[in-house]
């Protein structure tokens, strides 16, 4: 069975979706939920017909660059959507849901490098999962820190755009950007747990980097949300330090996908 037209339905409703709410900004009108969030839906549930084609194999997960990110921004707009439900995010998803439709266009399209099929077992499996949801809600506590940042600025030169209008004020932006730190801090610690449970050698020459550079980030985001409850870090101080933790944690797995890939062709 082939993914190009689960594939190509998820880019158009993604993008429609994506359309129709940056209209609605640049009119300066609030989006219809229901118009904003179903198109979304099915876009994610054609996502994810597609990467069940392109990643599942008999006995083996095939896991490359692109299908990884495929996979981490479907994860993030089903935990966008979730979120949704009870929590004012409906503004991350004109960032959200372009992230998915490039990401689910480059799996179909880009020829994948060369790539090592992972063996499916429950701990295997458990260590892949919980990765995935870390750099999932990581990765919405990115996009909030980013419309943070603008938020702040244009507040402050007392010139918000339509784009700002819409926004929650600036302290529900900033308990929405502590949550997704913690949840992703939570679960980033637990698939670092089932890595040393379930891998026969985190430190192996493969896995180094991925391993020393992931724990790099993790302390980071611990000291950040330590910072954030002693010390009361805020603003432009806790925005540098999630950009930063998420770059190493971006750098810990796709940084070395890349290179073993398409460099190293290992």
């Amino acid at each position: 069975m082939s993914s190009l037209l689960p594939t190509l339905a998820a880019a158009a409703f993604y993008f429609a979706a994506m359309v129709y709410q940056g209209l609605c900004l640049a009119g300066r009108r609030r989006p219809n939920t229901a118009l904003l969030v179903a198109p979304g839906i099915v876009a994610l549930i054609s996502h994810c017909i597609a990467l069940l084609i392109q990643l599942i194999l008999p006995t083996t997960l095939s896991l490359d660059f692109f299908d990884a990110s495929s996979l981490i921004a479907a994860v993030t707009i089903f935990l966008m959507l979730l979120g949704c439900v009870r929590m004012p995010l409906h503004t991350l998803l004109i960032l959200i849901y372009p992230l998915g439709a490039i990401t689910a266009l480059l799996a179909e399209f880009v020829p994948a490098g060369t790539v090592q099929p992972i063996d499916i077992t429950p701990g295997i499996l458990t260590h892949v999962l919980l990765s995935i949801i870390a750099y999932g809600l990581l990765t919405l506590a990115v996009f909030q820190s980013l419309l943070l940042l603008v938020q702040d600025r244009q507040l402050k030169n007392k010139h918000p755009s339509g784009l700002i209008r819409s926004f929650p004020p600036l302290q529900t932006m900033e308990s929405l950007l502590f949550g997704f730190l913690w949840a992703g801090w939570a679960v980033l610690s637990l698939s670092l747990i089932s890595g040393w449970l379930f891998l026969e050698d985190m430190f192996a020459q493969h896995l180094v980097h991925k391993t020393i550079l992931s724990c790099l980030a993790w302390i980071l985001f611990g000291v950040l949300l330590w910072g954030r409850n002693r010390l009361g870090w805020r603003g432009h101080t806790a925005i540098r330090w999630t950009l930063a933790g998420f770059c190493l944690l971006m750098l810990a797995y796709f940084g070395s996908k890349l290179v073993r890939e398409f460099i190293l062709h290992v």
